[in-house]
């Protein structure tokens, strides 16, 4: 465990910008820096990064937070991890409770890990079911292919090397059940799964003695987390940036088939559907992605979600469908390399993928199914950039048969703080709310003016500042550059026009309100008069309703 105090004197070591600017080109912009975010796609910066306040965040997809999560989230670190990476990177020297806890974390993977390799080359059954794969020497070697032996052996070679067999257990090598402690892989094809840093991290096995699970992988532990790993990146990410294609398959062999015949930009989720913790790390290098999925009912389903997810952040890209139940792995063994090239080269675009697969499970020809394909691909598509939808609506229009302006589009709300067009009292708002987060002394002033009733559109963002001053989602408020940094005069200006809008409707609402009685009424609407004359004057009022 790194000590406390050693995080701590890190922490007051470390310069946002400094941290940010050796993964992305950062340019001055009035008292912050921008850069284009790496966590999604885009050409206009919207990443701005705050010295001040040593913070970061994106307007485009929201992320933010400090130094230390935006190394976790870009390197794809645990937080132990990223402590890690950035002492070294700042000449920060880190104090442990104990020494020994990490170098013992890398021993026992990389031993295990030899171990597997050496037990691999004398088990000739094994080997057989390797070889019937038509998987290489050089293969074997490359992605360092081993075998899990009965439980003991696993345990015996711990305790003869007088390994920590409880981190053993935290590393998910072994566990414990009824019967005392057991292998997690037992009797299995080994393959090693590194991090981003090359270091490795856990296993996964394929049985060759009909185990009911066919693939296991280590559990989830302190250093290994399926969600955010793809096996095989390591050895592709160079081939990667060079090429400027990354190939996401379904499976260990599919990986090492296709490296073996030149494809080594391959990876492969393990065991799990790709999900958003993977998209910083397929995001770097901005390659294109290429799905390479089964054209089974899960692989069909599988390159559905990922899809609509990696559409969702603007990747490049598209899908491809391996039917009549081969898999890459099988068109490598019988040697369509070409045809895999043909395949590669035209993959069907992420959008009309999706938009097909919606479509296609519905009967069209039924009004009613033709309404519910209308409805959802209507919901994908305003999940989009702007300029997709506008792109697409034509696309969905001629697949359902239906005229264009069916096809109903709005912008994505997440994009309302980049909007140039925002009114009057968006803006407004919006500066109150900054002007506060900037200055909290002006809280109390503010309250006795305004109520969060008076907030048309950021009533939950003015309600959350009122509860958490420092959540991190109103950083996107604060970071806002449209937004000026207001002084007081400014902030009583920006007031004026959010009571004025306020008390305009209400007097409009009253007029119309039958459930007060005359007098009352008649009070009111004077009342309310009043404020809107003394506003008018630029007089702010006292919430007095």
């Amino acid at each position: 465990m790194i000590k406390k105090e050693s995080i701590e004197n890190l922490k007051n070591n470390l310069d946002i910008v400094d941290v940010i600017s050796q993964f992305l080109e950062v340019k001055k912009s009035g008292a912050n820096f921008k850069a284009c975010c790496p966590f999604h796609g885009e050409s206009t910066p919207s990443f701005v990064v705050s010295p001040a306040k040593q913070i970061y965040h994106c307007f485009g997809c929201g992320v933010g937070g400090d130094s230390i999560k935006f190394m976790m989230e870009y390197e794809k670190l645990s937080y132990p991890e990223a402590i890690e990476k950035l002492a070294s990177m700042n000449n920060v020297n880190l104090e442990y409770d104990n020494v020994n806890t990490k170098q013992q974390d890398i021993r026992i993977l990389e031993d295990i890990n030899k171990f597997y390799q050496k037990l691999f080359v004398n088990n000739s059954t094994a080997k057989e079911y390797i070889n019937s794969r038509a998987i290489s020497k050089f293969s074997i070697e490359k992605f360092e292919i081993g075998y899990a032996p009965i439980s003991g052996d696993t345990i015996n070679y711990l305790k003869s090397n007088h390994y920590n067999l409880t981190e053993a257990i935290d590393l998910g090598v072994i566990d414990t059940g009824t019967n005392g402690l057991y292998s997690r892989f037992i009797e299995r094809i080994t393959f090693p799964i590194y991090g981003i840093n090359g270091k490795i991290v856990g296993f996964g096995g394929r049985t060759i003695t009909g185990h009911n699970a066919k693939y296991v992988n280590s559990p989830q532990t302190k250093v290994f987390n399926k969600s955010r790993l793809l096996y095989g990146y390591h050895i592709a990410r160079e081939h990667i940036y060079k090429k400027n294609q990354l190939i996401v398959c379904e499976g260990y062999l599919d990986v090492i088939m296709l490296h073996q015949a030149g494809f080594n930009t391959a990876v492969a989720t393990l065991g799990t559907a790709l999900t958003k913790d993977h998209l910083p790390l397929i995001r770097r290098g901005e390659p294109k992605i290429i799905l390479a999925y089964d054209g089974d009912k899960a692989g069909l389903a599988a390159a559905y979600k990922a899809s609509v997810m990696i559409s969702q952040s603007d990747f490049e890209g598209g899908v491809v469908i391996f039917g009549d139940g081969m898999d890459p792995a099988d068109m490598v063994k019988d040697g369509r390399i070409e045809e895999l090239n043909k395949i590669f080269a035209k993959p069907q675009a992420f959008i009309p993928y999706v938009i097909d697969y919606i479509i296609e499970k519905y009967e069209i020809n039924n009004p009613a199914q033709k309404q519910k394909a209308l409805t959802e691909t209507n919901d994908y598509l305003k999940s989009l950039s702007p300029l997709n939808q506008d792109e697409y609506k034509r696309y969905i229009a001629q697949k359902l048969n239906i005229r264009e302006n069916r096809v109903s589009v709005t912008s994505d709300p997440i994009q309302r703080l980049n909007d140039s067009n925002l009114t009057k009292i968006d803006i407004a708002e919006l500066c109150i709310i900054k002007s506060i987060l900037e200055k909290p002394s002006r809280l109390d002033s503010v309250l006795d003016i305004v109520d969060s009733s008076m907030f048309e559109i950021h009533k939950n963002e003015f309600e959350l500042l009122l509860t958490d001053m420092n959540n991190p989602s109103l950083n996107s408020i604060t970071l806002n550059e449209k937004l000026e940094n207001y002084n007081d005069e400014r902030l009583n200006q920006e007031l004026l026009t959010l009571l004025y809008k306020f008390y305009t409707n209400k007097l409009t609402a009253i007029s119309y309100d039958k459930t007060y009685d005359f007098k009352e009424k008649v009070n009111l609407i004077r009342k309310i008069k009043d404020n809107i004359y003394q506003l008018k004057l630029g007089k702010l009022v006292t919430y007095n309703l």
